[in-house]
């Protein structure tokens, strides 16, 4: 069957039909997975098609995914941070859906609570088990879309459930099905498919998903789970680590529409962020994301961190609000003690702040030589300079700017009698032994005992 497409202007062959092939034996992959070393990346050299859709946007599972790798958010704690995805994502719901648990109370309540706060954007979905019983809670949560959990790989099928590929596929459509009947979209997790048989039983499932969702009228949604991080980028990777052939694989052969695909990574490998941006260009219209990465093991994809990377791929916010990224970080931090690392990119305390004396000389006399982009204006969040023994007089001179909010005429130079003063507090200090960077509240009594009149002008001009 030939189609011509609008896309491409070419006569595509667009009739594919896969057949399950339900095997006796589990296909492990052994000789990429062999658990007795690092997974092999192999490669086949095809190439696909880069296919970005015409929108791409975000979804969140930090109230979902994110929880079970930390203690259980209050469910106050989870409206505030709802609020905060929803002024992250913008009037356009940038951050399009945010999936929620159903099963305790607390998560209950948690749901309720933004349902109550009538936002448009994100839009509030579920996950549940595939079993029927768990679709009286959803309807009960008056919920339009839940994510459901069907596992494809044989480390699953045969090794968790116990199960044939026929079996667990006979097993899943009814689950399918239960939602179609109840007027739910069914939003189906391909968990561990970096691991999975593609031809054998993942195009074969997709396809029949397909039929259903034409049959019932409602899109039915495939989530890609890349559960254990094994996706690579690279072009010319072999499936089933191939995330380009992934999406490729289900848009094209399976004829999953664009908007009906979603990305779900993790960071197992270091990969996640940059596999999130793969599936944008290869043809997924969602990545799925959680606020700082939070998530089982290494975490799921960054939410702020694929903020930052729709506009650094569309040269535009399209209305996020990307300040709201240091609140989400202060809040986390200060109300649910999350650890966040202080070199973890956009929302670590320090990553925008340099130490050596000859960065710092840079950023005295141009800012934009050693900051990434105005995380001032974009983040809210000012480049800064931290002092040790190693920052010298223009690293104390961009601190004394930077703290005491000096621009222009104001500003000091690293000449200034005072910065000189508080070097020599400063140097004194290391040569006896010191060997942990100096806290603003220290720099501050220094700059008080070198000067106590100009400090209390200092003061006066920072408040």
């Amino acid at each position: 069957m030939l189609e011509y497409s609008r896309k491409t202007n070419q006569l595509m062959q667009a009739k594919y039909q896969y057949e399950l092939q339900d095997v006796p034996d589990p296909n492990l992959y052994r000789e990429i997975f062999d658990y007795e070393s690092i997974p092999k990346i192999a490669f086949n050299n095809r190439l696909v098609p880069i296919n970005m859709p015409a929108d791409i946007w975000m979804t969140d599972t930090t109230f979902r995914d994110g929880q079970q790798s930390v203690s259980p958010f209050k469910p106050e704690q989870i409206e505030h941070l709802f609020k905060l995805e929803s002024r992250l994502g913008g009037p356009r719901g940038l951050i399009r859906q945010s999936e929620f648990f159903l099963y305790t109370d607390r998560d209950r309540e948690a749901l309720e609570r933004c349902q109550a706060l009538g936002l448009k954007y994100p839009e509030i979905t579920t996950w549940i088990r595939a079993n029927e019983k768990d679709f009286q809670l959803v309807k009960a949560a008056g919920v339009r879309e839940t994510g459901i959990l069907v596992s494809c790989s044989d480390y699953h099928i045969f090794k968790k459930m116990h199960l044939t590929r026929a079996q667990a596929m006979d097993k899943y459509l009814g689950i399918v099905k239960a939602a179609l009947a109840q007027g739910i979209v069914p939003r189906c997790h391909f968990e561990d498919i970096t691991r999975a048989d593609f031809y054998g039983f993942v195009l074969p499932f997709a396809e029949q998903l397909m039929r259903l969702s034409e049959e019932s009228g409602l899109p039915i949604k495939v989530r890609a789970c890349d559960t254990m991080g094994y996706g690579v980028s690279y072009p010319g990777a072999a499936l089933p680590r191939s995330v380009p052939g992934i999406i490729y694989g289900l848009n094209h052969y399976a004829r999953i529409p664009s908007e009906q695909l979603e990305w779900h990574g993790h960071n197992d490998f270091y990969k996640v962020v940059s596999n999130a941006g793969t599936a944008w260009l290869y043809g997924c219209a969602s990545v799925n994301c959680s606020l700082l990465g939070i998530g089982e093991r290494t975490g799921n994809c960054p939410l702020e961190a694929m903020a930052i990377e729709y506009q650094a791929l569309r040269g535009t916010t399209n209305g996020m609000d990307l300040t709201a990224v240091s609140e989400i970080a202060e809040y986390m931090e200060r109300e649910i003690g999350l650890e966040i690392s202080p070199r973890q990119p956009f929302v670590g305390r320090h990553f925008n702040v340099t130490r050596a004396g000859i960065h710092a000389d840079g950023m005295l006399k141009d800012e934009e030589i050693y900051n990434i982009f105005d995380t001032a204006t974009i983040l809210n969040r000012p480049a800064s300079v931290a002092v040790d023994s190693h920052s010298g007089l223009a690293g104390i001179a961009h601190w004394l700017n930077s703290y005491f909010r000096l621009k222009g005429e104001n500003a000091v130079g690293k000449q200034d009698p005072l910065v000189v003063a508080v070097k020599e507090q400063v140097d004194a200090l290391y040569a006896e032994g010191r060997n942990t960077v100096m806290g603003d509240e220290e720099l501050e009594v220094m700059v008080r005992d070198a000067d106590q009149e100009r400090f209390e002008r200092l003061l006066f001009h920072r408040s």
